[in-house]
């Protein structure tokens, strides 16, 4: 029997359902990480969760849809792990800082759900054939850490610069220190964000007051 429905028209998922769910989308994770995406079906998802490929059509329209659970699985996951510790800070440098720690020490836990989502970034398509999460994905990425960057200018924390441009470098050195961990899984990963903390960190602040710059 289908979930009911709410006045607004909305399926109503009981406890079980969400705990179902769950399940398959772990599942899911672990046969991308394992099988890659050409050879992840929903068979193999079912397989590995022991359950029928109708449990799975019952509560997903079908791959894609799992694979858009996935990412909005782990993004939240992300949100939650990384807002408490950069909310605990006092200074926006001390914001940037752990938030580019605190990414790093969540994918340090999950690193299937980091080979997953790389498997679908780098996969999945649109009808028309751009990818699905192409760089405007990253758009609501860009908007925080340019409002971060704006807070510390107002402040006096740090110098002028193009919020925007440096939004968009920290973040692609976030992806890069990813997909040097996954090709190189011995690499220290946190080391690896501290450095970019204290690079991010050096290029944004201000100069002290009677200091000028040599340029």
């Amino acid at each position: 029997m289908r979930p009911e429905k709410n006045p607004s028209g909305q399926k109503r998922s009981s406890f079980i359902e969400e705990a179902r769910r769950k399940q398959i989308v772990d599942s899911a994770i672990e046969t991308f990480t394992e099988l890659g995406y050409a050879n992840t079906s929903l068979a193999r998802i079912a397989e590995r969760a022991g359950i029928s490929k109708g449990v799975i059509s019952y509560h997903f329209a079908g791959k894609t849809e799992v694979m858009e659970q996935i990412v909005e699985r782990v993004y939240h996951e992300i949100a939650d792990f990384v807002l408490p510790r950069t909310n605990e800070e006092t200074t926006v440098a001390g914001e940037l800082r752990a938030s580019i720690r605190a990414v790093a020490e969540y994918m340090r836990g999950h690193r299937a759900q980091l080979l997953a989502l790389g498997e679908i970034f780098n996969n999945l398509r649109t009808p028309d054939g751009k990818p699905r999460y192409g760089i405007a994905f990253n758009e609501p990425i860009y908007e925080a850490r340019e409002a971060l960057f704006r807070r510390g200018q107002e402040s006096g924390e740090f110098r002028s610069f193009d919020p925007r441009v440096m939004s968009v470098t920290v973040q692609a050195a976030i992806d890069d220190m990813f997909a040097y961990w996954v090709a190189h899984p011995g690499h220290d990963l946190e080391a690896h964000a501290e450095e970019l903390a204290d690079l991010f960190e050096h290029a944004a602040r201000a100069e002290p007051r009677g200091e000028t710059s040599n340029r």
